[in-house]
């Protein structure tokens, strides 16, 4: 390998002299690693542009010098780079105290609509809302009804009256009844909102019927509570050029109990939230930011962190082509950022392993259709940036995982990241691709590229000895047209399975829905040339990937696919939603020891 060659033509890249200390530093890396495996660092150590230089696999020709002076142009494009967020820490406190004494910033109750009712003398009939109103000498009542608060879902109202120990006391509408999971979130993220809109620093949450709530859900009501604030307070500023910090610092969960179990439940609640942070993070940085490269730096650094559970493989190109990916190469072959597969793997720090689960997601970067090329109105080639979204579910669950630190339970999270583009490099329609077990596939449309990263994904995840898999992608927009933009799609032809994870999201609060497997669509799926093609019909498209997908997993292996195309994306905030991470951390509780 010609070293100088490679650090001259970075450091013409970078206007550095080939003395310089960067060119030095990277010199040292370069001539000290090893020409195959993974080539990733701790993002404190470099500048963005020495990690992206660095982070390119060695090359060994004057050809593939160029080839990376080109892909270190590629991953800088924008010259941008997110800025660092520092997380505001929120301390969770369950108590049990008189409402009327709190002391703090504002006194969130959430109501129902039957909780608002009044008696012909306009009193509260609800107790808790009538020893409120009484300290506030009846204004609660009058003020309520001359902003036509009535509990419906969606309103509230912060109100600044003398009285109380609060400084504000606010009412947000549960509408008819609050017993889900997601109803307690969003009552969490209507308080996040009235704290971020009074900047407050400590609010407590109460409900005005306590009663309504069952002893055996209170501690998970409470935990959803707290991951709908530590949500809601959440914006993702990394790439704006200004930002305000919010200054909600505590808050206390009054009436839903206390003790350790309830506090262990709310630090859980907190690991999950900085896990569906991350992914979020994940889904909303550009295709010119988040390149393969650099999502598997984060899966690096996710192992770094959590080095005591965590363990990180990546695979460049070459080792791939050793294990004969040809499917997940075929889609990666047009790109000049080059693909990277990622696997962390959480071992329990102490304690026998008795399950072993695998958590795959498709980590499409960005996805042009390739020359099957997105056009149109509604292609949103604009957003493909969110077609990682199956990566960043489970790479969030990762970190929630290495935090959590179940005992009893061995996890592989799985990645096949690469960019689907147009070069003269790039497949073809038509082309025959043969993936790692042997298997031919027919690329009628190079714009389902997601499945075809996935087939290798899978034969990888089963050949780690599994029990389980779950593979989670943005695959169809036919899963979007059956189930709209809030609900993904499952299909599994394991029962069992199906039970573990539905049960999971009752618990998450998102929403799956289980779709059949049409076993005669396959014959939609049969090529003339090889064994297989990589699209079927319009009709039940969403069906016929799920069925692709099943050709690559083992017969010994309980499978799941889950399409999240629709629940990935939140239009109105035109953010990624972290779907996905909550139910995959409940379900590898589930199949701990705990």
């Amino acid at each position: 390998m010609a070293v100088s060659l490679v650090v001259a033509s970075l450091a013409s890249s970078l206007s550095l002299s080939p003395s310089s200390s960067l060119s030095s530093r990277f010199f040292h890396s370069l001539s000290s690693s090893s020409s195959t495996g993974s080539l990733c660092l701790s993002r404190s150590r470099w500048s963005p542009v020495a990690r992206l230089a660095f982070s390119v696999t060695p090359l060994y020709s004057a050809t593939r010098v160029r080839a990376m002076a080109h892909t270190l142009a590629r991953a800088t494009l924008g010259l941008t780079q997110p800025h660092p967020i520092d997380l505001t820490k929120i301390s969770f406190s369950a108590k049990d105290v008189d409402v009327t004494e709190w002391k703090g910033d504002i006194l969130a109750v959430g109501v129902t609509e039957k909780d608002m009712k009044k008696d012909e003398n306009s009193k509260f009939e609800n107790p808790i809302l009538e020893k409120l109103d009484a300290h506030l000498g009846g204004l609660l009542a009058e003020v309520s009804s001359e902003e036509d608060f009535t509990g419906k879902p969606g309103q509230s109202t912060v109100l600044r009256l003398p009285g109380l120990g609060s400084k504000r006391v606010g009412l947000i509408g549960l509408g008819s009844s609050v017993s889900s999971p997601s109803s307690f979130q969003s009552l969490g993220e209507a308080v996040a909102a009235a704290a971020k809109s009074a900047q407050a620093s400590n609010v407590a949450v109460v409900l005005a019927s306590l009663e309504s709530v069952p002893d055996e859900s209170k501690i998970s009501s409470a935990s959803a509570i707290a991951s709908g604030t530590v949500l809601g307070i959440y914006e993702d500023t990394r790439y704006k050029s200004e930002s305000k910090k919010p200054s909600l610092k505590s808050v206390d969960i009054i009436g839903f109990g206390t003790g350790p179990e309830l506090e262990k439940k709310l630090k859980y609640a907190e690991d999950v939230s900085s896990g569906i942070i991350f992914g979020k993070e994940l889904v909303n940085s550009p295709a010119n930011v988040l390149t393969p490269d650099a999502l598997a730096e984060e899966a690096v650094k996710l192992a770094s962190l959590y080095s005591d559970v965590l363990t990180a493989n990546i695979l460049d190109a070459e080792k791939c082509k050793e294990l004969k990916m040809g499917s997940y190469l075929g889609v990666a072959a047009a790109s000049a950022n080059p693909p990277r597969f990622i696997h962390l793997r959480y071992t329990p720090s102490s304690g026998p392993v008795t399950t072993k689960l695998a958590l795959v997601g498709k980590g499409l970067t960005f996805d042009s259709g390739g020359y099957n090329i997105k056009t149109g109105p509604g292609c949103s080639i604009e957003l493909m940036k969110f077609d990682m979204g199956g990566s960043a579910a489970v790479l969030g669950a990762a970190k929630a995982i290495g935090q959590i630190k179940p005992p009893g339970v061995e996890v592989h999270f799985i990645v096949a990241a690469c960019e689907n583009m147009i070069s003269g490099t790039g497949m073809r329609p038509g082309d025959v691709l043969t993936a790692s077990n042997g298997k031919t596939i027919e690329v009628n449309n190079t714009d389902a590229e997601g499945r075809l990263t996935l087939a290798d994904a899978l034969v990888y995840a089963c050949n780690q000895g599994v029990d389980k898999v779950i593979d989670l992608a943005t695959l169809t927009g036919a899963c979007v047209v059956a189930l709209g933009p809030t609900i993904a799609g499952v299909f599994t032809p394991s029962d069992e399975l199906a039970y573990e994870v539905f049960d999971a999201s009752q618990r998450s609060g998102e929403k799956l829905w289980r779709m059949p497997m049409e076993e005669s669509y396959w014959e939609q799926m049969k090529s003339g040339v090889a064994d297989m093609v990589n699209t079927g019909g319009r009709a039940g498209g969403s069906i016929t990937a799920a069925l692709f997908l099943k050709q690559f997993v083992s017969e010994k292996v309980q499978w799941m696919h889950i399409d999240m195309a629709g629940p990935v994306w939140n239009d109105k905030k035109k953010a990624g939603t972290g779907f996905g991470v909550a139910t995959l951390v409940e379900w590898v509780q589930k199949n701990s020891s705990a």
